[in-house]
């Protein structure tokens, strides 16, 4: 448990910047005041710890959904009950729910690579803070160049009027961010592009008989949910897409 804290608190650090390990401030004296972050947890009081840890898990969120393969797969799962045609089924709940899980799935190697080579040891006492938060964000920086697209990055580093990278190093993490969110979100509307592709056909077909028949004044989409219900069952659509949204972060 202690453990999973101090990682929810190295993600809000390291998405804050983890710049400097102290926060100057000027009193109404103007005497310089200072919070410095100890090298050893241990030494912390707990209210010290419980403010650390609230400011953790305040900024989570935004670390679950800008670091890591969330924003790609909730937008492809929510995006399926609308090609199907059933916009309140799944409900939220379970979208959000199997988004979170695939998410951690997903990420559970950088996760491990964060608590190997930055949580343990600084738990441990062997690095200080800021040492600890620089490589703890590594894992994060290589999975998301893995999935980022070069002309994205390029977007980004222009408009943030930065000079042309030779390395990977040289590109600032809050450039790095929003590259990678816009290329996820390019990705997930391509994959829902392919989604709604089947589910389009079927729309026409039964549109196309009941305008033959006559029975234009019967919407089509009472009379082609069933059929993209029993085509999505009877390929097997959640492990379908499950798998392909999976393996689209490791190809």
């Amino acid at each position: 448990m202690r453990r999973m804290l101090w990682l929810l608190l190295f993600g809000a650090l390291w998405l804050s910047g983890c710049s400097a390990a102290t926060a100057p401030a000027q009193g109404g004296d103007g005497v310089a005041l200072s919070l410095t972050m100890p090298d050893n947890p241990a030494s912390m009081s707990n209210s010290v710890q419980m403010f650390l840890l609230l400011t953790g898990l305040a900024l989570l969120p935004t670390v679950l959904i800008l670091m890591t393969g969330f924003v790609r797969i909730v937008i492809v799962l929510a995006s399926l009950r609308t090609a199907l045609g059933v916009p309140m089924l799944p409900p939220n709940q379970v979208i959000i729910g199997l988004s979170l899980i695939l998410s951690f799935f997903v990420m559970a190697p950088t996760l491990e690579s964060v608590n190997r080579s930055a949580v343990q040891p600084y738990l441990a006492g062997e690095i200080p803070l800021e040492e600890a938060a620089r490589a703890g964000i590594q894992p994060f920086r290589e999975f998301m160049f893995r999935q980022v697209d070069e002309d994205d990055l390029a977007l980004f580093v222009y408009l943030a009027g930065s000079e042309r990278p030779r390395t990977p190093e040289d590109i600032s993490t809050y450039v790095l961010i929003p590259a990678f969110v816009l290329s996820e979100l390019k990705l997930a509307f391509q994959m829902v592009f392919l989604i709604y592709v089947p589910f389009l056909v079927i729309d026409l077909v039964v549109s196309s008989a009941l305008m033959s028949m006559g029975m234009m004044m019967l919407p089509p989409t009472i009379i082609s949910l069933p059929f993209k219900l029993l085509l999505f069952v009877m390929v097997d659509g959640w492990s379908l897409l499950v798998r392909n949204l999976v393996l689209s972060f490791f190809t």
